[in-house]
């Protein structure tokens, strides 16, 4: 029972208001860990945290925009000032502002997929893996996507900046791993959340992506917790610099 207790870890949660941050979080609180909900949303921030602390978990809500500077630098020292450290970071927040060719995708839309998804989560483990360093000990988390393996026609920035989030995990582990530090990263398929509705909110498309999929369906954000609470415990404290494909066996295949 002890390999995936959490009690007594922090965990910071960005974009964990909706979807599979949001089940992560819940997961990191059942399973013992206080944690850190965060998006840009004051409102919705309060209101998952309110429905941890209902369930019987510890949560405080911290509103953040992540490609804020100043709003990551408040995010972190608010969590330290209430909980005296972090032990887990999990970076899901992650933008998407272009749909098409990758001949149309405009520069700033192209830049801010870089400087949120690449970027921002560089700026975030820069901050905390020193203190991780400290206690030689800590567990980060980049939420990628199966996108980072494969070619796109039309989600071509986004699947960059997706590949080199896993190169991010990888060269981090190198470098961390003797001091403890466990970085890895997380790949969904396609997940039923807003941010991926434009894959799956026509039914005939759901329905091929769904049939493509060796288990028949399309993923659920509590497919995503499981994996994040066995890479911050115990459970998974000799394992580093992976990308963990969570995709209902889709990258098995040349479909989907």
């Amino acid at each position: 029972m002890n390999l995936f207790d959490l009690s007594g870890k922090v965990a910071v949660v960005t974009g964990s208001t909706k979807g599979i941050g949001r089940a992560m979080a819940e997961a990191m609180a059942e399973h013992g860990a206080k944690v850190v909900i965060t998006s840009r949303k004051a409102d919705l921030c309060e209101e998952v945290a309110n429905g941890i602390k209902a369930a019987g978990g510890e949560a405080i809500a911290v509103p953040c925009n992540v490609s804020h500077k100043d709003q990551m630098e408040n995010l972190l020292a608010v969590t330290r000032e209430t909980w005296g450290q972090i032990d887990i970071l999990i970076l899901n927040a992650a933008v998407n502002p272009f749909y098409g060719s990758a001949l149309d995708i405009p520069d700033d839309a192209f830049d801010k997929t870089m400087d949120v998804n690449i970027k921002c989560n560089l700026a975030f483990c820069r901050n905390v893996i020193p203190e991780m360093q400290a206690r030689k000990d800590g567990a980060i988390m980049i939420v990628s996507s199966i996108g980072g393996l494969r070619g796109s026609t039309v989600l071509g920035a986004y699947c960059i900046s997706k590949a080199a989030d896993m190169q991010i995990v990888r060269n981090l582990a190198a470098e961390f791993g003797k001091d403890n530090i466990r970085v890895n990263c997380i790949a969904p398929g396609l997940v039923k959340t807003n941010f991926a509705r434009a894959l799956y909110e026509d039914p005939e498309i759901a329905k091929i992506r769904a049939d493509a999929t060796p288990m028949r369906r399309l993923g659920e954000p509590e497919d995503l917790a499981g994996i994040a609470v066995y890479l911050a415990s115990k459970a998974g404290s000799w394992t580093t610099g992976q990308v963990f494909c969570i995709d209902g066996g889709v990258t098995t295949t040349g479909e989907g």
